[in-house]
C-alpha cells in the first residue's frame, strides 16, 4: 500500500519540536482522538521508547504496539507499528524540517510495511482514513506544542 503524508508548518523551533515529539507520553495528548488506553514502557525517549495504545477508526479497534526503532534529532523519529495480531506493521516517522520562513515544518508519514488482506482490499478507503485521522493529528500536534513551549518557556 502506498504510504499516507500529512504535514503542519509551527512557529517552534526544529528543537523545540524534537524535544517535544521525542517523549512517547506526549503523543497521547495529540493522538487520542483515535488511540487511547496509553501505557508506556522502556526509556521516556528516544529509541526503545514503547506505547501500547488502543485504536479506533472506521470502526474497527485494536491493539496497537508503537515502538520508537530511530531518531536522529532534531530532525527525525521514525516508530515501528504492530498491531492485528501481528499481520498489520508498518512505520511512522516524523520529519522535521526548518524552512527559511522560520519556525518548524513537520511532516508524518504512515507506511505500511505489511497489511492484512482486509487493509489491501479496502486500500483507497483505509488510506483516506488515515489521512483524516493523521490530518487531525497534526492540528492537534500545533496546539499541543503551543501550549507546551508556553507552560515550559522554551
Amino acid at each position: 500500500m502506498k504510504p499516507v503524508t500529512v504535514s503542519i508548518a509551527v512557529p517552534q523551533t526544529p528543537e523545540q519540536v524534537y524535544d517535544f515529539l521525542d517523549v512517547m507520553a506526549h503523543h497521547e495528548r495529540f493522538t487520542n482522538h483515535y488511540l487511547s488506553d496509553w501505557h508506556c514502557s522502556g526509556p521516556a525517549r528516544g529509541v526503545g521508547s514503547r506505547a501500547a495504545v488502543t485504536a479506533a477508526l472506521g470502526g474497527r479497534k485494536t491493539d496497537v504496539v508503537i515502538e520508537v526503532v530511530e531518531a536522529e534529532a532534531p530532525r527525525r523519529i521514525v516508530e515501528r507499528n504492530v498491531s492485528a495480531a501481528g499481520r498489520r506493521v508498518a512505520h511512522g516517522t516524523y520529519d522535521v524540517e526548518a524552512p527559511r520562513t522560520g519556525g518548524a515544518r513537520v511532516s508524518f508519514t504512515y507506511s505500511w510495511v505489511r497489511a492484512p488482506l482486509s487493509d489491501r482490499l479496502l486500500a483507497p478507503v483505509v488510506r483516506t482514513t488515515m489521512r483524516r485521522a493523521n490530518r487531525t493529528v497534526m492540528r492537534r500536534l500545533a496546539a499541543e506544542l503551543a501550549r507546551h513551549t508556553s507552560a515550559t518557556g522554551t
